[in-house]
């Protein structure tokens, strides 16, 4: 399967991360670094997890939001530029950051679920 292909290529691309999980999702495959769920591989192209300080980095770019299918779109995750995609150590660092955003998105979460 092509889509299997290009996503043992992206685990390869990120092996600079350390341990990166793929699990099936959303007819793809969702990304983990460290339990934290941070992109998604879907349709030969990889997503990463955005706020509102990194989309704009994308945005200027000319990358889009993912969007599973015609009736659903994911805002905080944007496509990766292929440059970068194609270059493992920048790879790594915008794969860093999208964990990063995933890791204080999950916490803020968690914080306002504990919360009474």
């Amino acid at each position: 399967m092509a889509d299997d292909s290009f996503k043992d290529y992206v685990l390869d691309q990120l092996r600079g991360l350390g341990r990166v999980e793929a699990r099936a999702m959303f007819g793809g495959h969702g990304l983990y670094h460290a339990g934290v769920f941070f992109g998604v591989v879907h349709g030969g192209r990889l997503y990463f997890k955005t706020d509102e300080a990194t989309r704009q980095g994308y945005v200027q770019l000319g990358m889009a939001p993912f969007q599973p299918n015609e009736k659903q779109t994911l805002w905080s995750y944007y496509e990766v530029p292929a440059d970068i995609l194609e270059d493992d150590e920048a790879l790594t660092l915008w794969a860093e950051q999208a964990w990063q955003v995933a890791r204080a998105a999950g916490e803020a979460e968690d914080t306002l679920e504990g919360e009474p």
